[in-house]
């Protein structure tokens, strides 16, 4: 038997791929923004197969902010660090 639903990884391509048109259009920075933001997403598909959620595309959004905010926590220990050493 056959799966009924397509896998997290084949729905991200499809996302995407629905994407091009837009990615195009924007300035070579923000193209570049962007497929860092898909490539975020990318390495939480094995998490997204498990939240079967009804817009599998929320899922991947919200893996792309989980990858910026660990970035921003990251840059808050760093800044704390350096202001703690001058003091």
């Amino acid at each position: 038997m056959g799966r009924t639903l397509p896998s997290a990884t084949q729905v991200f391509l499809q996302e995407e791929a629905a994407f091009a048109r837009f990615r195009r259009a924007l300035r070579r920075a923000d193209q570049l923004a962007l497929d860092d933001l898909f490539t975020s997403a990318r390495q939480h598909l094995a998490a997204a197969q498990y939240a079967s959620h009804a817009l599998p595309f929320e899922v991947f959004l919200l893996a792309m902010l989980l990858e910026e905010h660990k970035e921003v926590m990251q840059l808050r220990q760093q800044l704390e660090d350096i202001l703690s050493r001058q003091k």
